[in-house]
């Protein structure tokens, strides 16, 4: 095969018209990547969690799994989410030691940039289920193989956690394998859910492909220029990119206002343009979602943020590219355009490749004294008047942690002014009164949050909450510092 195209080598002996896109968008990965069309190389880590939620309900549902296939050929293996094979079950040894043979075994990794295209890393390429067979692997070596694999997404976080792998002989039957390996997700997704301690599951996507992004905050609110010196930091950072025509890409923890940032460096710029702001779409809706884009990037004083890049399948990002390169050569000369990540390792490449600068939003606990301004701006926002807090409620406010950044704020806020133009303890959830450092069972939740709540009513005595709660002063005492409850007085 010496002095042929790595893609000519493997076409040739498998009918090109009869691959799907994706497999073959993947080979055309796969040889940028510079991966052997001859044999899987061995890129060995070693190194892997094995304490996480991820691979303790990951074990356990293919551990049932594995009880129910026991006679079959097949290798049931867990991935993290840059394909490295986590562990491995099968009961067939010749199997076994064929997988050693091409390094599919715990320790290695099998992502498209290390094994080419294959079941697990194009499911993480592209986050969505798939199955690859026999020739349309593209290494010659896994060409006797079938891999069928399904993403686990975290149901709470929205992250790639990793991937469940079911890999067979070509020859063997394969018409269930994608199914199991997509039900063994799904029940490791639920499983995580049920062992997450009270948290609930993130809201469900109400299917919006984009919306025209409007100020946040009325005129009287004032503008986002003056907070603390790290968030301007970072905005003049973004403008100063984006008035020399550069491609910024803002990375920050979930809910830490990174679109909120890049759109206020473009009122700063174009204080008229529309902004178009874009989400990652689910991959049922990635057709409609990419068919938006050409029309919306022709009209005139637009300026594009693209939120959340890093959940976007492989092939989706190819095409996106594709649309801001080729189709609409103009939209990234002329057109201000964003994205954002959590980080920039995440931005996948086809998207990482056209940006220019590169902008961290630090965390709101790293900058506590954007707390109480924004607090009154999001009141001022949903009560149209100016909001007033109590000193222990602009305490407490101001000492939390937030974990969730300005979007935990922003809804502990809405929820707070629903009460009255005046916040105090009373008005804020137990999360924000108390530093519990371990995760907490529903059963402990409710009773901190009964416990808040009967302590935070005005005037109320210490002995009169013991009796409503129906418990001991000293027990009340105790429950307090277990749960790291802060009231203190206004």
């Amino acid at each position: 095969m010496t002095g042929r195209h790595p893609i000519a080598q493997r076409t040739a002996a498998v009918d090109a018209s009869a691959l799907a896109p994706r497999v073959r968008a993947s080979w055309q990965r796969s040889q940028e990547y510079g991966v052997s069309v001859e044999e899987v190389d061995p890129v060995f880590s070693g190194a892997y969690d094995q304490e996480s939620l991820f691979f303790q309900c990951g074990q356990e549902v293919l551990d049932d799994l594995h009880r129910t296939l026991v006679g079959e050929p097949v290798s049931l293996m867990l991935t993290d989410p840059v394909g490295l094979v986590l562990n491995r079950l099968s009961g067939d040894q010749q199997l076994l030691r064929d997988l050693d043979a091409v390094h599919l075994a715990p320790g290695f990794s099998y992502a498209e940039r290390a094994a080419g295209t294959n079941g697990l890393g194009l499911a993480l390429a592209d986050r969505t289920p798939t199955v690859v067979r026999a020739e349309e692997h593209y290494s010659l070596s896994l060409c006797s193989y079938t891999c069928a694999a399904a993403p686990v997404i975290d149901p709470i976080s929205g992250r790639l956690e990793g991937s469940v792998n079911l890999t067979t002989w070509s020859e063997s039957s394969h018409d269930l394998l994608l199914a199991l390996a997509q039900s063994a997700a799904s029940n490791t997704a639920s499983l995580m859910l049920a062992r997450a301690h009270g948290r609930f599951p993130r809201p469900a996507p109400r299917g919006e492909v984009f919306r025209v992004e409007a100020p946040r905050l009325e005129p009287g609110a004032g503008s986002l220029r003056d907070l603390s010196s790290a968030w301007c930091e970072a905005l003049g950072s973004v403008r100063d990119a984006l008035r020399v025509g550069r491609r910024v890409a803002v990375v920050g923890e979930p809910g830490v206002g990174r679109t909120t940032l890049v759109a206020q460096a473009f009122r700063d710029l174009r204080p008229r343009d529309r902004i178009l702001a874009a989400s990652a779409p689910e991959p049922a809706d990635a057709e409609a979602w990419l068919s938006l884009w050409t029309p919306e990037l022709a009209k005139q004083d637009t300026a594009v943020v693209v939120r959340d890049v890093n959940m976007l399948p492989a092939w989706v990002a190819e095409r996106l590219h594709a649309l801001l390169v080729e189709a609409a050569p103009g939209a990234v000369a002329g057109v201000p355009f964003a994205m954002t990540a959590e980080t920039f390792d995440g931005i996948p490449a086809a998207l990482a490749d056209l940006v220019d600068t590169v902008v961290e939003v630090p965390p709101l606990r790293e900058r506590p004294e954007d707390v109480l301004p924004l607090a009154h701006r999001v009141g001022l926002r949903v009560r149209g008047r100016e909001i007033a807090l109590t000193l222990a409620a602009e305490r407490a406010l101001h000492d939390h942690g937030w974990p969730g950044n300005v979007a935990e704020l922003v809804h502990v806020v809405q929820r707070a002014v629903s009460a009255g133009d005046l916040i105090d303890l009373r008005h804020l959830p137990a999360d924000v009164l108390s530093d519990t450092k371990r995760p907490l069972s529903r059963i402990d939740a409710f009773e901190r949050g009964e416990i808040v709540r009967v302590l935070t009513r005005p005037g109320i005595t210490m002995q009169e909450a013991a009796a409503e709660l129906g418990m001991s002063r000293a027990t009340v005492y105790r429950k307090v510092q277990q749960y790291g409850i802060r009231l203190r007085p206004g």
